[in-house]
């Protein structure tokens, strides 16, 4: 197939797409646009107890939200799509077979429970010699014919030898040599049920599918040895390798739900822009210059370099997400924020018309990170208030005392407010109250902004005023003074 770079994304449909799966995603996608290769996608379904319909769908709708098209594969309707490879696991039985043949592998017969005594047997005797002990890998071809054609249970065991090492190099973390000693004796290549396993699957396919770089967390190290052995054993070249530093929260441990958010679906119900999340995850562990940040995906598409990756792990900043994320959604235009905003008010049961949404995109939309941050920030316009805590309405170091003054102080100038050129009069009658009584202005908007929203924090107050209308102000303002007086 040339000199062209031909990469796969391969999740296995165990669980929804993980935030670090979603970089390599990406990581994959660029470095083959960016070199004018090929992008491949290959489910790795062989692990049938773990596997669910809903998280393999969840990998497509992953990928299609994040606008990352394979190039190439069967796909359906004729467009190109993934490989699935419990649709292949004939292919994987006659590569293994021909192992058998060729002497580079066995049948193996052992029972679990033999295994499982074996197993016990060397922890209670502290054994150096640990793992499978290779009892089947001495079967003449016949007598492990016959114990087939008997219909005994069996699987195929990759020989492995124990001496020596083996050795690889890393486009990112350099050479690497390991002990074959060390390695796993004899492990299972074919399993009883026909399957095979994912070292046998990933390596017959990397090779049949011409894959020319595999780059893929940091987890998956201490199995190259061992696919390093199997593509001798077929006599293969391997591809490049290119291990990708860890996804870390910042307590220096593993990306994990104590952190946050951690699977693609879970950013994405939260509000999280494509633009941001392809634009941010991209930085986690690489960097063009050191000092540019801002990319669109199609600039990564003709930027991205391997050699820019970084071997240490890198640390999921979610305050950073957040500010590309609200920088995203500045750039968006109110029609498209109506579009994008729209799900998130039906989700938090807050119905309001697309006419509703449009009326508070102004403000809110310099204070979003997340889109769903929108709901909570206007309900008070579409819904009664309920007032909790009166603390909630004095400015600090102020006494409930002020905080009923000034709102009584405000109560007649809405009373007496009929446009909008009067409410905007309010705003400057309080400014002056607040400068001739020598106190700072929040001592007089505090307790008004919170009678109005019921939060202390809220979008402009007089913008929202406008919004709400006069007479549910002048009731909001009555009903926080009885609660304040009660």
């Amino acid at each position: 197939m040339g000199d062209t770079v031909r990469v796969r994304y391969a999740p296995s449909p165990t669980g929804y797409q993980h935030i670090g799966g979603v970089r390599t995603a990406l990581y994959n996608y660029f470095f083959a646009k960016s070199n004018g290769g090929k992008f491949i996608l290959r489910v790795e379904d062989t692990d049938r107890e773990r596997f669910a319909p809903d998280y393999q769908q969840d990998i497509f709708d992953s990928l299609a939200f994040l606008g990352v098209v394979p190039d190439e594969g069967p796909g359906f309707g004729g467009e190109c799509g993934p490989y699935i490879q419990s649709e292949r696991v004939s292919i994987y039985r006659e590569y293994a077979e021909n192992l058998v043949k060729a002497g580079k592998a066995y049948y193996c017969f052992c029972t679990s429970e033999r295994l499982e005594q074996l197993k016990k047997q060397q922890e209670q005797s502290k054994s150096s010699s640990q793992g499978y002990d290779r009892k089947c890998s001495a079967l003449s071809p016949d007598e492990a014919a016959a114990r087939i054609a008997a219909g005994e249970s069996h699987v195929i065991r990759l020989r492995i030898p124990t001496e020596g090492s083996t050795s690889f190099d890393d486009e990112i973390l350099g050479r690497i040599t390991r002990k074959n000693k060390d390695i796993t004796p004899d492990p299972i290549i074919l399993k009883s049920d026909g399957f095979p396993t994912y070292h046998l699957a990933n390596v017959i396919d990397d090779h049949l599918m011409g894959i020319t770089h595999i780059m893929r967390a940091q987890e998956w190290l201490p199995s190259v040895p061992l696919h390093i052995m199997l593509y001798d054993a077929f006599g293969w070249q391997p591809p490049k390798f290119c291990h990708l530093p860890m996804v870390m929260g910042k307590d220096g441990q593993k990306l994990s739900k104590r952190h946050g958010s951690t699977s693609l679906r879970q950013f994405i119900s939260e509000g999280y822009l494509k633009e941001s999340i392809i634009n941010y995850v991209t930085l986690v562990g690489w960097a063009y210059d050191g000092e540019r940040e801002v990319f669109s995906k199609q600039e990564l598409e003709k930027v991205f370099d391997m050699s820019k990756i970084h071997p240490s792990p890198a640390v999921f900043d979610y305050k950073k997400l957040d500010w590309f994320n609200g920088m995203y959604i500045r750039e968006k235009s109110d029609a498209e924020l109506v579009d994008l905003l729209r799900p998130h008010f039906n989700e938090q049961g807050l119905v309001v018309g697309d006419d509703g949404i449009a009326r508070i995109i102004p403000l809110v939309k310099e204070r979003l990170k997340k889109l769903s941050d929108a709901p909570a920030m206007v309900r008070f316009l579409f819904e009664n208030v309920t007032y909790h805590d009166k603390k909630d309405f004095a400015a600090k170091g102020d006494g409930l005392d002020v905080a009923i003054h000034y709102l009584k102080q405000a109560l007649p100038l809405f009373e007496n407010a009929k446009t909008d050129d009067d409410i905007d009069a309010i705003e400057e009658r309080l400014q002056e109250i607040s400068k001739a009584d020598g106190v700072k202005a929040n001592s007089v908007f505090m307790p008004l902004r919170t009678a109005i929203t019921a939060s202390p924090v809220s979008p402009p107050l007089f913008a929202s005023i406008r919004l709400l209308g006069v007479d549910k102000a002048v009731s909001r303002i009555k009903a926080a003074i009885t609660f304040l007086e009660s």
